[in-house]
C-alpha cells in the first residue's frame, strides 16, 4: 500500500512516499503542472494521496487525483486526530495542521512544542488532551536574509553558512550570524518561556535546516525533518 503525501508550500513544491506505513523518500517537483504530478504519480502508482497546500496551487492536480487514487486535500473540515481551541481554525495553515497530526500520532498525551522551520517559523503548542492552542510565526531564514537587502540601499543579498563566526569580520558574516545566531536565540527563549508555563513537554524541531539548528539550542530537542510528511499519512488514514 503505497500514499503520497504532498506538501505545496511557499518556497517548495515536495511530496513524501509512504509505503506500507514507512516513509521511503523524498519527491522534489518543479512545478505544479499536471504533467509533473502525473510522472510522479504513475512512477509510485499511489493507492492514496493528500495534499496539503498553503499556496494557489493547479486546482487540475485534484481532479486528477480524485480519478487516479483514493485522495483527500487537507482543510479545517477535515477529520483530525486533535481539537482546535482558537477561533477561526479554517485560516490555520494546512502545514501547521499537519504538525499537530505528527505530535499527537508520533507523541500522544503529552504536551508538543512543535517548531517548523521554513519560509516562516511557526511555533505550534498542543496539550495532552489534544488540543492545539496556537503558537507564534516569525521570519524563516531567507526571509531574514532578503527582508535586509530589499529594505536597505548597500547591503547585499546573502545566504546562510553553516561555518560562520560568531563575531561576524565583515557585512556579509554580520549578516549571517546576526540571522542564524538571531534564530537559533529566538528558538531558545520560546523554549524557555514554554518551560516556565508548562514545565514538562516535549520540543521538535522540523524543517530542512532542523538538525542544524538543534545542534545549537541549550535545550533536548527531538529534530525530524519528515515530521510533516507523518502528520499527512496519519491524516491520510484517518480521512480515507
Amino acid at each position: 500500500m503505497t500514499t503520497l503525501c504532498l506538501d505545496f508550500g511557499n518556497t517548495r513544491l515536495k511530496a513524501g512516499v509512504f509505503k506500507n506505513g514507512s516513509f521511503i523518500e523524498e519527491v522534489s517537483f518543479e512545478n505544479d503542472s499536471l504533467d509533473t504530478i502525473s510522472s510522479v504519480v504513475q512512477k509510485y502508482n499511489p493507492n492514496k494521496t493528500i495534499l496539503a497546500s498553503v499556496i494557489d496551487h493547479n486546482t487540475e492536480i485534484e481532479s486528477y487525483l480524485s480519478t487516479k487514487t483514493n485522495f483527500h486535500k487537507l482543510s479545517s473540515n477535515s477529520k483530525l486526530n486533535f481539537t482546535i481551541a482558537v477561533g477561526k481554525s479554517e485560516t490555520i495553515g494546512t502545514d501547521r495542521l499537519a504538525l499537530m497530526a505528527a505530535a499527537c500520532s508520533e507523541f500522544p498525551g503529552k504536551n508538543n512544542l512543535i517548531i517548523g522551520i521554513g519560509t516562516c517559523i511557526t511555533y505550534n503548542f498542543i496539550n495532552t488532551a489534544s488540543q492545539f492552542l496556537g503558537g507564534s510565526i516569525s521570519p524563516g531564514m531567507d526571509m531574514r536574509f532578503k527582508a535586509m537587502h530589499d529594505y536597505t540601499a548597500k547591503l547585499p543579498l546573502v545566504s546562510s553558512d553553516r561555518n560562520l563566526p560568531l563575531i561576524g569580520y565583515d557585512t556579509k558574516t554580520n549578516l549571517q550570524s546576526g540571522v542564524i545566531f538571531g534564530i537559533a536565540n529566538e528558538i531558545n527563549g520560546f523554549i524557555e518561556k514554554y518551560n516556565e508555563k508548562y514545565g514538562n513537554f516535549n520540543a521538535v524541531l522540523t524543517g530542512g535546516d532542523a538538525p542544524y539548528f538543534a545542534s545549537q539550542l541549550k535545550s533536548r530537542i527531538f529534530a525530524d525533518i519528515n515530521f510533516l510528511y507523518k502528520g499527512l499519512y496519519a491524516l491520510s488514514e484517518l480521512n480515507h
